[in-house]
């Protein structure tokens, strides 16, 4: 049987005895993990990752994670190649239910269609079993924050040439016809 891969980022934290006190989790990557992160997110080094959450009982059997995490990270320019520093401060609010709930269920309409919100709060994720991995969470917030194209200050790509020079140009397919005349 195949071994399965530790996430890099995993902290599971027991919510099957949550009470109506929140309960504080901080978390800190370690170098192993900050390495594995980096590899994951195609970023060239993360420095630094804190988080500093809060579980708290939401509704009957549910969870709400709130709080913020914190990144400096190291990216490439998209055109220079050179490094780039970036700062993520994120706050993160998340809702959890038990797999099955039906706090999770989308609603429909007297014709089956599903009926969103865009404007309204969003779904709880749901969980299996007693735990949620926080890690997981944070790293969601994260990868979403990440800018995809980051620039240097100051960075400009150079236009390219309007039309290269006749000479560097391929021939045309049309090119055989512009002597050609009707008869």
């Amino acid at each position: 049987m195949p071994e399965s891969k530790k996430e890099s980022f995993s902290y599971r934290v027991n919510v099957g005895h949550l009470s109506i006190n929140p309960v504080s989790v901080t978390l800190e990557a370690d170098e192993r993990e900050r390495a594995e992160l980096a590899d994951r997110w195609g970023v060239t080094k993360v420095n630094a990752l804190k988080a500093d959450l809060e579980l708290l009982r939401w509704k009957r059997d549910g969870v709400r994670i709130k709080g913020r995490v914190q990144v400096d990270l190291e990216q490439e320019c998209v055109v220079t190649l050179e490094p780039v520093q970036s700062h993520i401060d994120e706050a993160i609010d998340a809702l959890f239910v038990p797999d099955g709930s039906r706090l999770a269920r989308i609603p429909v309409d007297e014709t089956g269609e599903m009926i969103v919100d865009a404007e309204g709060p969003d779904l709880p994720e749901t969980f299996t079993g007693d735990s949620i991995d926080v890690g997981l969470v944070c790293e969601e917030f994260i990868v979403l924050a990440i800018d995809p194209y980051p620039r240097k200050e100051g960075a400009v790509l150079e236009a390219a040439e309007e039309t290269p020079p006749e000479e560097d140009r391929p021939p045309s397919p049309f090119a055989g016809l512009k002597d050609w005349s009707k008869r």
